[in-house]
């Protein structure tokens, strides 16, 4: 895992922010390891942005909240946070790893309609972080690949967000800019 320090952060605040049911904090945090991933390549980085968004998105949705199931999904979230925040603060990958699967599979102890809604929530998620990936410079293919999301729905969902953000809310680089950005990263 790479950047550990800022994943303990990201981790740390995501779980604050989870005790205190405070979604936007998380998003935030989301987009900031979405920053580290795009950075670093990071199998593990993406995960924990697709997971920590996810679980914002989730907290968005108050309905979920009454539930069958949602409480042991909390509970189940919360543990697999602190062992992700013990595992990565002992640089221990094998523990890392797990801690990330456990927060994916704890998808598959929830039965009925929770278990359609937070997996359709995921699956979004990993489309809306490939697409910030993809904006960040990855190749659609590499991001597609990265997150297990097809090509199709990458591109549909980028294509998308254009049409949607065609005001000039932000400022591009120019080529020879990005070139120049990457150039520094690599020193």
């Amino acid at each position: 895992m790479q950047e550990k320090e800022n994943i303990l952060k990201i981790l740390r605040g995501t779980k604050e922010a989870l005790k205190n049911e405070n979604a936007a904090t998380i998003k935030k945090l989301s987009s900031q390891t979405t920053n580290t991933a795009a950075l670093t390549n990071d199998p593990d980085n993406l995960a924990i942005a697709v997971i920590i968004y996810s679980i914002s998105k989730l907290l968005e949705r108050e309905g979920y909240k009454r539930l069958p199931g949602w409480q042991e999904f909390y509970n189940t979230i919360f543990k697999a946070l602190d062992n992700a925040i013990l595992s990565v603060s002992k640089n221990d990958s094998k523990k890392i790893k797990e801690s990330i699967d456990t927060l994916r599979n704890s998808l598959l102890k929830i039965s009925g309609s929770l278990k359609k809604h937070i997996l359709d929530v995921f699956r979004k998620a990993s489309i809306n972080k490939a697409s910030k990936l993809y904006e960040h410079g990855l190749s659609m293919e590499r991001t597609a690949k990265l997150l297990g999301i097809t090509l199709y729905e990458l591109a549909s969902y980028s294509g998308q967000k254009e049409q949607i953000s065609e005001t000039p809310t932000s400022v591009g680089m120019d080529i020879k800019s990005r070139i120049k950005l990457a150039m520094e990263l690599f020193k």
